[in-house]
């Protein structure tokens, strides 16, 4: 009976330093999401009159969607920001695991995410529910608000030394201009002819009374993670 009663003790005591780490940690991933936000609001504000006084009709805008979720719209794009609301621990194989910063403390590999991103905007425009969009990165964060980034291209670029990198205003400009600059680099491309030449009546009644067919910047090519930057 004691044996049992000991046994259930741990249980309730691994329970509640577990469930008191995940919401330090998620506290603090939802207050850099807030940083987050307002920073992107800042941005608008202050580069909205530049963005348009070359071409006067282009989009430019900031949407607020909720607790979880914001949007740059800006050009033929949309950035979607994504607050999740469960926490992560690095799989065993990650280098992150093999840090000393980890080893030390195990705790410190449970982090928030934040992921980032990118539709092409005439896909929420014309309500194209079946466009693709892309992953462009996850920004790792734990309880000491070190961070770590999986991305493509540009964002992979960004100082990325889960060990010292510490999440602060700048690095947060930072990301979300990379974020930027990747969308902007990454063209709509054709898909190959061999991969369109049929069309069934379904899809081309869809397409002439919703304006649905399928649309991405690679759709029609493999997608995968570039050499630099993380796999999705």
């Amino acid at each position: 009976m004691k044996q049992e009663e000991e046994k259930s003790n741990t249980i309730i005591s691994n329970l509640v330093n577990k469930y008191g780490l995940k919401s330090v940690v998620f506290e603090n991933t939802e207050k850099n999401f807030r940083t987050f936000k307002e920073e992107m609001r800042d941005l608008v504000k202050a580069q909205k009159e530049n963005a348009r006084k070359g071409c006067p009709d282009m989009p430019f805008d900031y949407r607020d969607v909720g607790q979880f979720q914001f949007e740059l719209l800006f050009g033929s794009d949309i950035l979607v920001f994504i607050l999740h609301t469960n926490v992560f621990e690095f799989d065993r194989s990650h280098e992150v695991r093999r840090t000393s910063y980890i080893v030390e403390e195990n705790s410190r590999s449970y982090c928030g995410v934040i992921k980032i991103y990118n539709f092409l905007s005439d896909s929420f425009k014309y309500d194209r529910l079946n466009d693709i969009g892309y992953l462009v990165a996850r920004i790792f964060i734990n309880k000491e608000n070190h961070y770590y980034i999986e991305g493509k291209r540009e964002i992979s670029q960004i100082y990325n030394n889960f060990s010292t990198a510490v999440l602060d205003q700048d690095s947060i400009r930072e990301i979300i201009n990379s974020a930027m600059m990747y969308s902007i680099n990454f063209d709509l491309l054709a898909p190959p002819y061999e991969n369109i030449v049929e069309v069934t009546v379904e899809e081309m009644q869809e397409y002439m009374q919703n304006t649905r067919m399928r649309t991405g910047k690679r759709l029609g090519f493999r997608f995968q993670a570039d050499s630099t930057g993380g796999a999705f």
